[in-house]
């Protein structure tokens, strides 16, 4: 496919779509309708690139990916792919000659409100690795209405509002009504045996229609092309019975119980409707999306006998699980399969990551709950229950152990025990990770089946994270090296051989501080915020949960701040600290902490004895495209989970690979970064995830922390007296009695690195020694190369082989 056009080209073209899909003028045109005539354009070369893709595909019989994930953190997708495809600077040049700058019709595009966090963002990663490197994929998820939500902070605290997404960006989304799935809900279950053929009907079941919208992701040049497929939720069927009876509102009821399924990412779950809701999007994500690929197969192929040569079913994290059954369900009572067939074919084309170690994340349904909302796939789950147990029970297992191995068990369906058992590969996402999912989250399975179990650890999209986020960045790197690192990240250590060129490190510097500015400048655009350029930047933006352990950084600025408040004169390097995160809606203590961290800025902000020197900016609505600010920004990037908590991270990658230096633990992905720099070049602090082990097995006392350190017990106790007419007893009572992730146990450590991180910045040479050998060692982090693992350690893929010339016309 050839995605080349001129200039002259592209003008006409944007000039014919404003005429004929909007009925203006180059003239009258707003932004708006330059943007979406862009992405009508884009969409249509996409579109075009994608069908000759797979075309070729299918052609060579490749293997097709198939990526199902509850999100898909894709941010804004019309420079990502005018970068990929190679048309950035012939599109700025197109508009420029209409009066229009690309960069404004940038900012025309809202975040796709397809997900949350670091999972969404690596799914979305995948997807550009995949098309890259030229392996045939296709993402599944759903298309929220709302989003995960709109942050904004009220007197500190997070109030959760819609997130308007679509009126901005489902022009990318191309709706394909005639591949719609029904998927059913509730009902009860008839079966019947015709001599040895078994008959299931599904009765008085709920119908809701899953409508698909596609949306292509470019991969470098083009030379390949992903489809995330996501589904809306319809109900189209209009009781007219019970609206005539006067049953109005029950009439009404149905149509809006089907279109809430795909309102709202991770609806609150608190209470029994919501946790109906979110297993009803789970099922309904899974259930259209593994029909669609049979359905998909079956119009190329006579069966499913080799559906596992030609298809890789990939589980990203728990949500998706239910496909297990699901396919089940597809082989069993409408492909006329036998168990044990459609066991063997389910369990050589599923593959599973864990992505947490946290137990709220290892999902689990109460059965009663689970089997009312799906009665069908309950049963499939029971019979899987039943033949694990006599499978197990033949092999001599210990009836305690099955039991803690078992789908169902103690009134629940445990989710992460069915991934496990129904797939054929199940992999951590960082080699800590990996060895404690060995080690203890499914130690009992390891031992039963250590085939099963490797490690991939998770990448980034580093053309987007260096390249687009970054561009002075990218082109000094260019300069220096050449391009070939855009294709293959590990060309990036061919910076090295700059690490003490004092010329390379000079532009490397005033790059930073450019980026630095930059920030600085949208910071008091957006949220009327003033930072200091020539301070310290030092940023932890992720979701807000205590094992990440926002609190423990505030608290250490608080006790900073006390500290400048009795010295105010010191030699002290001015600090500002960022923070962007999101709290559950539900998460209450998650919503305190950014309560504290709100008024402790307010507090620090205000305070002109020491506001030169500290300064707090709390991010609101922290998203993708607040990443793409902050990551090349950032300075100090700070990674400060417990040890044995992060399975892996991906923000440490990107902000490894714009020059910030990690202070962290050695947790999750954080263990790679060190082998990969050095002891000299990261700041590490804490114990380690044996240490946290053998203190919990000891008896870990925080209170003893409290008694025996003054400077926590003077953070603390102002903490206990409030600040800017804000109490925080909560958490202070947490620390002090519960302490789960041991803020304060790591909290003289964590001090004493960041006095060893301002130390180290004092000598700026040093310090942009250590930012470049950062940059320099993030090739390993790539996407590229995530891929790569598991296409050949998991998924058993290639790429679509070039299609050979024969000279024939």
């Amino acid at each position: 496919m050839n995605y080349k056009m001129s200039v002259s080209q592209i003008k006409e073209a944007v000039q014919d779509k404003l005429a004929h899909a909007f009925g203006v003028s180059l003239e009258n045109a707003t932004n708006e309708e330059y943007y979406k005539s862009v992405v009508l354009i884009v969409r249509e070369l996409l579109t075009k690139g994608r069908t000759e893709f797979v075309t070729n595909a299918e052609k060579t019989e490749t293997k097709q990916v198939y990526y199902l994930c509850m999100e898909f953190l894709l941010g804004r997708s019309l420079r990502n792919n005018l970068f990929n495809l190679g048309l950035e600077e012939n599109f700025r040049k197109a508009l420029a000659d209409f009066g229009i700058k690309l960069d404004h019709l940038y900012e025309q595009e809202p975040d796709a409100g397809l997900g949350n966090g670091g999972l969404g963002r690596l799914a979305a990663c995948f997807l550009d690795g995949l098309a890259t490197q030229g392996y045939p994929a296709m993402g599944y998820s759903l298309r929220y209405e709302y989003g995960i939500f709109r942050q904004k902070l009220v007197d500190g605290w997070q109030t959760e509002l819609p997130d308007f997404w679509l009126p901005g960006g489902s022009v990318w989304l191309q709706e394909v009504p005639d591949n719609s799935i029904e998927v059913r809900f509730d009902g009860h279950i008839e079966e019947q045996w015709h001599e040895q053929y078994h008959a299931v009907r599904h009765r008085d079941y709920t119908s809701v229609t899953a409508v698909p919208y596609d949306m292509c992701v470019a991969g470098m040049d083009g030379k390949g092309i992903s489809l995330l497929r996501i589904w809306k939720a319809e109900n189209n069927k209009f009781d007219m019975s019970l609206f005539n009876s006067g049953n109005y509102l029950r009439a009404m009821e149905q149509q809006a119980m089907a279109e809430a399924i795909t309102k709202v990412l991770y609806p609150e779950d608190n209470h029994t409707d919501g946790k109906l809701l979110r297993l009803s999007q789970q099922y309904f994500l899974v259930s259209a999306s593994i029909q669609d690929i049979i359905r998909r197969h079956l119009f190329a192929h006579s069966n499913l006998d080799d559906l596992p040569k030609l298809a890789a079913i990939h589980l990203n994290d728990t949500h998706p699980v239910l496909a297990i059954p699901e396919m089940m369900r597809v082989m069993l009572d409408e492909c006329g399969y036998g168990w044990d067939a459609a066991w063997d074919i389910v369990t050589r084309t599923v593959a599973y990551t864990n992505h947490t170690v946290m137990s709220e994340a290892l999902e689990s349904w109460n059965c009663e709950q689970f089997k009312m909302r799906l009665p069908r796939i309950y049963q499939i789950v029971e019979e899987i229950d039943r033949r694990f147990w006599e499978e197990m029970r033949a092999k001599g297992v210990d009836e305690a152990k099955i039991y803690r191995m078992a789908p169902i068990s103690d009134g629940y369906v445990k989710m992460a025990n069915l991934a496990v058992i129904g797939s054929h590969n199940v992999n951590g996402v960082s080699a800590l990770h990996s060895e404690i999912l060995k080690d203890s989250v499914f130690h009992d399975f390891y031992e039963e089946t250590p085939h099963k179990f490797t490690n991939v650890t998770n990448g980034i999209a580093h053309r987007r994270w260096l390249n687009q986020s970054n561009p002075e960045l990218a082109a000094l790197t260019t300069e220096l090296i050449g391009r070939d690192y855009i294709y293959d990240a590990d060309k990036l250590s061919g910076l090295l051989k700059y690490q003490d060129d004092a010329a390379v490190l000079d532009k490397w510097q005033k790059i930073k501080r450019s980026n630095k500015e930059r920030l600085a400048q949208h910071l008091k655009k957006t949220q009327g915020d003033t930072v200091d350029p020539d301070s310290i930047f030092d940023v932890q933006v992720k979701r807000l949960h205590e094992y990440k352990r926002q609190h423990m950084n505030a608290l250490n600025i608080l006790a900073t701040y006390q500290w400048l408040r009795e010295n105010p004169n010191a030699d002290f390097t001015p600090h500002t600290y960022f923070f962007g995160a999101k709290a559950a809606p539900g998460y209450y203590f998650a919503k305190q902490i950014i309560q504290f961290i709100a008024a402790l800025a307010k507090k620090i902000n205000s305070d002109e004895r020491v506001n030169k020197k500290l300064k707090i900016v709390f991010v609101e609505n922290y998203c993708v495209t607040w990443a793409e600010l902050l990551t090349p920004a950032a300075e100090i990037s700070e990674q400060i989970s417990l040890a044995g908590t992060e399975a892996s991270g991906t923000s440490n990658m990107k902000f490894m690979i714009n020059g910030a230096v990690t202070l962290g633990t050695l947790d999750g992905a954080n263990v790679e970064i060190h082998e990969a720099v050095g002891d000299d070049n990261i700041i590490l602090f804490g114990m380690t995830a044996s240490q946290v082990e053998e203190l919990k097995r000891s008896g870990y006392n925080p209170l003893f922390q409290y008694q025996n350190d003054p400077i926590i017990h003077r953070a603390m106790d102002e903490l206990l007296g409030g600040f800017e007419g804000q109490q925080f007893n909560d958490i202070y009572n947490t620390l002090l009695n519960q302490d789960r992730y041991m803020a304060l146990a790591d909290f003289e450590s964590y001090r004493a690195a960041q006095q060893k991180a301002e130390q180290l910045y004092a000598d700026q040479k040093v310090w942009n020694k250590m930012s470049l050998i950062n940059t320099a060692s993030a090739g390993r982090f790539a996407a590229d190369r995530a891929i790569r693992d598991y296409a050949g350690n998991i998924w058993h893929a290639s790429p679509v082989p070039p299609i050979k010339n024969t000279g024939k016309k």
